[in-house]
């Protein structure tokens, strides 16, 4: 699909969907617990969707109503009590990391003896140690780093280890893993941790779902570790439980109001959350832009936007998107510790680059830095979104500050994690056209 856009200014206002990270972690605990969960979720994704046929392959039972899903779990064995996933399941991870990384220890706990595939990028990205630590626990897994994936036997209680530098969702899968175990079991995280925020939201679902980790801090010649400890409490139906506004997605219109000519506000969103991409507020401030916070709202305005020097660590996804500020705002910009963006859904650090160059940005990479040099206005022309549903949205944001067209092959991606996404661009005034083909 092509989306062609004009020239066009947004603002307005815009709900939030509901958080991407929040609702894989909330669907894989509900199909685990002792009972039905009501999930309040009030849109559902490319993504999410796969997690949830994935737990349909292993036995659960998800039933649509009007503001999300009532979740059967995976049934328990007469005999040991114990979940029964269905062996021999097919689970279709499509595009998403997330899927795979959660669901691979998963399966592996329950003893599934499960096939795993996908599509696109998918088995190009890395797996590994965590696949050396379900190996070492007991697992059989075949076909490592293509598709199909094969796992076989039930990984044993104990200890995980891993490297903080590491993708954060092998954290996050061994945690949602472990409660299916029965005996206590500790993850030892060794260095500074990536993306710690999104572990925040693991820790955050499951003491919703009744899982108890403790977390300790500790220093041993001189190597900073985090351990957490989960005591063998097992999924804990709470009855009913509500997926919070996504601030990944609500990234986008904050930034379009920062680079704009009036204000976008977002409506749904928690000023609490444990969601580290929250610090879009922060960064657009240290941009310039006017923020305001209300009763479950964020509202951007623009001003005089200025680069400065900000690090990715924690907040990868908001990478894209920033840059677009940043190709607008007076000076240089320099967004340090991109690393990890070269293993999303493309090399992120290169496509980023690539498509914000063709739309006339002065934008370069230093190591696993990006060094943009702000411009009055933007010029146009076409985009590839290489099957990347954050490029296709960055790229339509850029537009709002070019002078001419914008035209973004492959905006389909956009169905990833935002099916609304153009939908909610001319809710706020955008110029799209959608070209199917």
């Amino acid at each position: 699909m092509i989306a062609r856009i004009a020239p066009a200014k947004l603002t307005g206002t815009v709900p939030a969907i509901a958080s991407k990270s929040v609702a894989h972690r909330a669907v894989m605990a509900a199909a685990l617990a002792n009972g039905t969960t009501h999930i309040i979720c009030n849109t559902v994704c490319d993504d999410i969707e796969a997690t949830i046929g994935c737990l349909v392959a292993l036995g659960a039972r998800f039933e649509t109503v009007a503001d999300g899903f009532i979740v059967h779990p995976i049934p328990k064995s007469q005999e040991h009590g114990i979940l029964r996933a269905l062996a021999g399941s097919v689970l279709d991870c499509r595009e998403s990391g997330s899927t795979l990384r959660f669901m691979l220890p998963v399966a592996c706990a329950l003893g599934a003896d499960a096939t795993f595939t996908g599509s696109a990028r998918l088995a190009e990205r890395p797996l590994a140690p965590l696949d050396a630590e379900l190996i070492a626990a007991g697992c059989e897994l075949s076909g490592i780093g293509a598709f199909p994936l094969a796992t076989r036997g039930r990984m044993r209680p104990g200890r995980f280890e891993l490297p903080g530098d590491v993708s954060s969702q092998y954290i996050s899968g061994l945690m949602l893993a472990c409660p299916l175990l029965g005996q206590p079991c500790e993850i030892r995280v060794t260095g500074r941790i990536e993306s710690k925020p999104y572990i925040a939201i693991t820790l955050q679902t499951l003491a919703a779902f009744g899982v108890r980790v403790e977390v300790e801090h500790e220093i041993v010649s001189d190597v900073e570790a985090t351990r957490y400890f989960l005591d063998g409490s097992p999924y804990r139906t709470p009855g009913e439980f509500a997926v919070e506004g996504d601030w990944s997605n609500a990234a986008f219109w904050l930034c379009a109001g920062a680079m704009g000519t009036h204000h976008i506000t977002v409506t749904g969103l928690s000023l609490a959350s444990s969601q580290g991409d929250r610090a879009i507020m922060a960064a657009l401030s240290r941009f310039g832009a006017r923020i305001r916070r209300g009763t479950g709202t964020a509202t951007a305005q623009p001003d005089h936007l200025v680069g400065f020097t900000l690090s990715a660590g924690d907040v990868p996804d908001l990478v894209p998107v920033l840059s677009a500020v940043a190709s607008v705002a007076q000076g240089r910009t320099i967004i340090r510790d991109c690393k990890r963006l070269r293993l999303k859904e493309s090399d992120r650090l290169a496509t980023t680059t690539q498509e914000l160059a063709a739309l006339g940005a002065h934008i370069h990479i230093a190591g696993n830095d990006l060094v943009i040099e702000g411009i009055d206005e933007l010029q146009g022309g076409i985009v590839d979104a290489h099957n990347d549903h954050r490029i296709a949205m960055m790229a339509a944001i850029a537009a709002t500050r070019c002078a001419g067209t914008v035209e973004i092959h492959g905006a389909e991606a956009v169905r990833k994690s935002y099916p609304l996404f153009f939908e909610h661009y001319r809710l706020l005034g955008g110029q799209v056209e959608l070209i199917e083909g």
